[in-house]
């Protein structure tokens, strides 16, 4: 499945500073209400409201491979979480890659997000 990705870096800024935040030792992530979410489902082919995810690595990490290698690490991991458990909707989600995730594989990714997501209560019932 393919994420709608967030593209404007005020969106960015704006998760960081007013979004919830909750870090693991390999990432950390940040969560806003998507107010351009209505928008977006009406142009959507589905009619469908959806997430929009952001992620980012730093140079600190590595090189261009390495931070490459772990968007994909990163994106893997949130397929198949969202396969196991349904993620509300209607959200921008920026997810930081820290320097314990370059070790880390899809699997262990996966466990981090699913703990960051519990403490943010993004989960639906």
């Amino acid at each position: 499945m393919k994420f709608k990705a967030i593209c404007e870096n005020h969106l960015y800024s704006k998760a960081y500073s007013k979004g919830k935040r909750a870090v693991t030792s390999a990432l950390a992530v940040y969560v806003l209400p998507d107010y351009a979410a209505g928008r977006l489902a009406r142009s959507h082919p589905e009619k469908k409201v959806m997430n929009r995810i952001g992620l980012t690595t730093s140079t600190k990490l590595g090189g261009a491979v390495v931070r490459s290698r772990c968007r994909r690490i990163l994106r893997e991991g949130l397929r198949a979480l969202e396969k196991e458990k349904e993620l509300k909707k209607g959200f921008l989600i920026v997810i930081a890659a820290r320097s314990a995730a370059v070790t880390k594989k899809s699997d262990g990714i996966k466990r981090e997000l699913d703990v960051a997501f519990t403490k943010l209560g993004m989960f639906k019932n």
